[in-house]
């Protein structure tokens, strides 16, 4: 047997090499018929997780447009689905409970879309299926609020393309399927109806239809991604209906011993379809690690297990490389980006912070009861909000409740119980300390959690950091397991 010699594995004559995935024998320097077909089930099981890791926006936005269609029967180009209860925004991965959200999805490889916009208080956008913004419509994109005509081209498209009389704004997206959403930020109800019903969309050289939009469903349902190989025959069609970027053509050609490939039926075979489960499952269990372990950055504030949840850029790249991990952790436990989540002013914008341990550095638990010390004097020009979600979904958490307040707390609360110096502590798990009901968010074992503390336009005390969030701080007593140790 043969392990190493110095600082390398010697791979050659007659040997038998112990490696941590297993045994590999070598006959005068050849992999033997076993040894073979080890090493293509460790090259192909590897490559297929991290395809999961590379994949997992486009599969998040692929499932989030099916489901959606299934549930609410939006199927046209023109419907739009307004998500406002609870039951329904526990659907969507890490949704806010703080504003309607109202979306679209649309598909360019049927033609290039025009969207004759109302003017009014609207806040818009537009991402393609990687999840990346195409550009923003209403009060911050080139309209201004004061409305405009925009032409959407999908990504073989010419760019020099009219999209009828009068001026038009060109918009081109990378991909085909894209998302459109918006908010109406204008709380008279009029002015929520006039936009209703002057805001229009089709296809050119077609006459644009008015919008329709669907509401007031209160429907279940879930964009949470599938697992197992319900992943890959999504992950195989989505490919199937977007052109391949030159930074995708790696991954492509890794997916292709795994049965999946442009144009190619996805029919894997009794190997492949044990690797891909597998892999599944190991991609996902990668990401969850990174998710509660992020060795790619650090606490935002020093001393505290408080990351900056979206901590990457919106083109995804930066001049030397993709940003793979950091966007996969925010893609598996979140949907969307823009310009405000990743680059907030003072005053504007949004900030996300999440953390997974507590001030012992134990990773949060569901069976016991935490306290939240948030200090006075949050640095936001709007409002904050402490959001409760299930780690194996990533949507909101299910414990019961009813209510938006059943998993969410917010500075408009006026149930909220502050303290004498106006701070507040807020209380997650089981049981509630007596009295505290009000500033309370339930758990059930096992299910885990994470939260979300959105400042909405964070003001400068928390860009310079002088104010903070200490960690969450168990009150109740239980096992401890070991802390984390620093992976930065």
């Amino acid at each position: 047997m043969q392990r190493s010699s110095g600082d390398e594995v010697v791979l050659w004559g007659d040997a038998t090499i112990e490696m941590e995935f297993g045994r590999i024998d070598l006959e005068h320097s050849f992999p033997t018929d076993d040894a073979s077909a080890a090493l293509f089930d460790l090259m192909d099981s590897q490559r297929a997780a991290q395809a999961y890791v590379w994949s997992l926006p486009l599969v998040g936005f692929a499932v989030f447009r099916d489901q959606q269609a299934s549930a609410f029967g939006a199927n046209q180009p023109g419907d739009f689905v307004v998500f406002e209860s609870l039951r329904e925004k526990r659907g969507i991965v890490t949704a806010n409970l703080t504003t309607p959200y109202v979306l679209n999805w649309t598909n360019l490889a049927d033609g290039p879309i025009v969207i004759d916009y109302p003017a009014g208080q609207t806040a818009g956008g537009v991402l393609d299926f990687w999840q990346r913004p195409v550009a923003d419509l209403g009060l911050t994109g080139p309209d201004r609020g004061m409305g405009g005509r925009y032409l959407l081209l999908g990504p073989a498209e010419n760019s020099a393309a009219s999209g009828g009389a009068g001026e038009v704004t060109v918009i081109q997206s990378a991909t085909n399927n894209v998302l459109i959403g918006l908010r109406l930020l204008d709380p008279d109800p009029a002015a929520a109806l006039a936009f209703k019903q002057a805001v229009r969309m089709g296809r050119v050289g077609q006459e644009s239809g008015a919008v329709r939009f669907i509401e007031g469903l209160d429907r279940e349902w879930s964009a949470t991604p599938p697992r197992g190989l319900d992943y890959w025959r999504l992950l195989a069609k989505t490919l199937d209906e977007e052109p391949v970027r030159e930074v995708d053509k790696i991954m492509m050609a890794m997916l292709e011993p795994l049965g999946i490939a442009k144009g190619v039926a996805f029919d894997p075979d009794r190997r492949q379809r044990r690797i891909l489960i597998e892999a599944a499952a190991v991609g996902e269990l990668m990401i969850r690690n990174i998710q509660v372990n992020p060795r790619y950055t650090r606490p935002y504030w020093d001393g505290t297990s408080w990351y900056k949840s979206f901590d990457f850029d919106t083109s995804q790249e930066t001049e030397s490389k993709l940003q793979l991990d950091e966007r996969a952790t925010w893609f598996y436990e979140a949907v969307t980006s823009s310009k405000g989540m990743v680059y907030p002013e003072p005053g504007s914008g949004q900030v996300y912070m999440t953390t997974k341990r507590d001030n012992a550095g134990h990773l949060l638990r569901a069976d016991r009861t935490y306290r939240l010390h948030v200090p006075a004097d949050v640095p936001v020009a709007q409002f904050w909000s402490l959001t409760l979600y299930s780690e194996n979904t990533r949507r909101l958490y299910e414990n019961g409740g009813t209510t938006g307040r059943s998993v969410n707390l917010d500075s408009r609360d006026e149930m909220l119980a502050y303290n004498p110096d106006g701070s507040i502590d807020l209380y997650i798990g089981p049981e509630p300390p007596p009295g505290a009901e009000s500033n309370w968010l339930k758990t059930i074992s096992p299910d885990g959690w994470f939260v979300y503390f959105r400042l909405y336009a964070p003001t400068e005390a928390w860009f310079d950091k002088s104010w903070a969030l200490p960690d969450f701080e168990p009150i109740t007593p239980g096992d401890t397991p070991a802390a984390s140790t620093d992976n930065s």
